[in-house]
């Protein structure tokens, strides 16, 4: 068992997320609907409030995370980690103990007031706690393949929290009341705490933790380096590509069921189902492909592939055959996400992991969110209507964006397999110069 994990510290590290993760998931699906169903039941405003909840987390990545990462860099990281831990273990509790008054006890603003100020918080505090989980795992996992099962591990737990979690909120909420699922999570955080503290990471020595520079100027020292690195640049730009790709199905796939497919809209959970399987198989992959191929290959050649059968799902017109193709498109996506993380470790000097992460992570983010709303306004305006045969092939409004939006994947492949530079082994990159005051 302890080969699987790789060694002691990831497996106490990873054991923590596996809990935590799923907690993380039961409480957000979980205040979904509570909102939805219990504080504004029959409000025709309730839309807005769930969609005021999604926001929060939005703001916490976009605002807080280039934020985050400066601190990341300067903080000692394990005990960063429990800190976050500590902070949201602590406020999901209390959001606990307020639940137990009835709604009605609160005006309907107040309580959305302290919802979302829970969630900004809590998401917040995960944009400190996810760049340095990261930059620990390259730290105790040694080696480009090691890193890739670490991810790939991390990536097929997340995967399957996407299965498990939303179907626990239901039953918990319904059944128990949403204290208990609240409190489930907050109990989560507890022992990702035990967990993490458990791990040995090398501490800092305090004199790169003394003396640093202000705030601005470390920042703008990791934009520096992040703009004058071939690789990260490099890295990025296929992301970003891939994003304003994929993205079109997060936002359109209940109307590709509908549309496409002839089936209910309730089958969209079975889809989800079938791509949180896809993301499992291709994360537990993912080591063993690395090995095989390289990183470098895995991860242009994953969104070449991803990209094909992402072309081929949008052409299905029965639920079954598209269900198959969902699984196949993710396979080779999520190991290719997972090939990356080992990339990103030995493109980004040691000291610059936070700064890195504050900069991929909220730029991935926004383009991902830029694909959602133009596929959603394209599905919605111009193309409401759209009917078309090319070369005896009929295009409607859905699978047109799709297939575009497939294209946009594979070109992503392409470019990488011309731009990204070939794996330095064993050569870690130089650390920058610091920015003085």
């Amino acid at each position: 068992m302890l080969s699987f994990l790789i060694n002691r510290d990831f497996a106490r590290l990873w054991s923590g997320q596996a809990i935590s993760v799923v907690g993380d998931f039961v409480f957000d699906t979980t205040l979904t609907i509570w909102v939805a169903k219990d504080l504004l039941a029959g409000s025709q405003w309730a839309p807005a409030a769930v969609s005021g909840l999604m926001l929060c987390t939005v703001l916490a990545i976009m605002v807080v995370g280039p934020v985050a990462g400066v601190f990341v860099d300067r903080w000692d990281r394990k005990r960063l980690m429990l800190g976050t831990e500590v902070l949201r273990g602590v406020l999901v509790g209390a959001l606990t103990l307020v639940t137990l008054f009835p709604t009605d006890t609160l005006p309907i603003g107040v309580w959305l007031g302290l919802l979302y100020f829970v969630v900004f918080v809590v998401n917040s505090a995960g944009q400190f706690f996810n760049p340095a989980r990261f930059a620990t795992i390259g730290e105790i996992v040694p080696g480009e393949v090691d890193r890739a099962r670490a991810f790939g591990l991390g990536q097929a737990t997340q995967a399957t929290a996407v299965i498990v979690g939303p179907p626990l909120a239901a039953p918990l909420l319904f059944s128990v009341g949403i204290q208990w699922a609240l409190l489930l999570n907050a109990a989560s955080y507890a022992v990702s705490f035990l967990a993490i503290r458990g791990v040995r990471i090398e501490a800092r020595p305090a004199a790169q933790r003394a003396a640093k520079p202000s705030w601005r100027a470390e920042f703008g020292a990791g934009l520096k380096m992040f703009a004058t690195n071939r690789f990260l640049v490099a890295l990025l730009g296929i992301a970003v590509i891939a994003q304003l790709g994929t993205g079109a199905m997060n936002a359109l796939d209940i109307f590709f069921l509908t549309d496409n497919l002839h089936v209910q809209p309730n089958l969209l959970g079975v889809m989800s189902m079938a791509i949180g399987v896809g993301s499992v198989v291709g994360a537990l992959l993912s080591g063993r492909l690395v090995a095989l191929v390289g990183a470098r290959n895995l991860t242009w050649g994953g969104l070449f592939l991803g990209g094909l059968l992402f072309a081929v799902y949008a052409r299905q017109t029965s639920f079954v055959p598209a269900v198959a193709c969902a699984v196949a498109f993710m396979i080779p996506v999520t190991a290719l996400n997972t090939g990356l993380s080992p990339m990103l470790l030995e493109a980004t000097p040691k000291g610059y992991m936070g700064r890195m992460m504050a900069v991929f992570n909220p730029v991935n983010n926004a383009a991902g969110m830029l694909s959602v709303v133009a596929a959603g306004s394209l599905a919605s305006t111009t193309l409401r209507d759209f009917h078309a045969s090319v070369a005896g092939v009929h295009l409607g409004r859905i699978d047109l964006i799709f297939t575009v939006s497939a294209l946009l994947v594979v070109t992503a492949g392409v470019i990488g397999a011309f731009v990204l530079p070939s794996a330095r082994r064993g050569k870690p990159a130089a650390e920058p110069a610091e920015i003085a005051t």
